[in-house]
């Protein structure tokens, strides 16, 4: 396995909008997302809730290479953080917007106004 440096983390500019829809359509990592929202990098024990080893590294990669979040070691710890401004460049209110989003059931009506 890789050291933490060395696990590697889109470019801004390589970053795809197919690859973020995909990581934010997961209920885990959304709400890996909603903490992280506030823009402080957090532990990632903090973070991530309760799930074996395995999911959350699963989950973490995909968020750090669809250049949803980065990733920093402190000694032994792991430390997340939002990409906010990467995003905000590269797809401007698309984040806004997944975090403004709350779950709702899917055969619940929706109760915005369409298009």
């Amino acid at each position: 396995m890789a050291a933490a440096a060395d696990l590697p983390h889109p470019a801004a500019d390589r970053i795809e909008l197919a690859e973020v829809l995909a990581a934010l359509g997961h209920p885990v990592r959304l709400e890996i997302v909603r903490k992280l929202a506030s823009g402080e990098e957090a532990f990632c024990g903090e973070v991530v809730p309760d799930l074996p080893r395995s999911s959350v590294t699963h989950h973490l990669k995909t968020l750090r290479e669809s250049g949803v979040i980065c990733q920093r070691p402190h000694g032994r710890k792991l430390y997340l953080a939002l990409r906010r401004d990467d995003l905000d460049e590269c797809f401007p209110g698309l984040l806004e917007l997944v975090l403004a989003c709350r779950s709702r059931p899917l055969d619940s009506e929706c109760d915005e106004q369409p298009l």
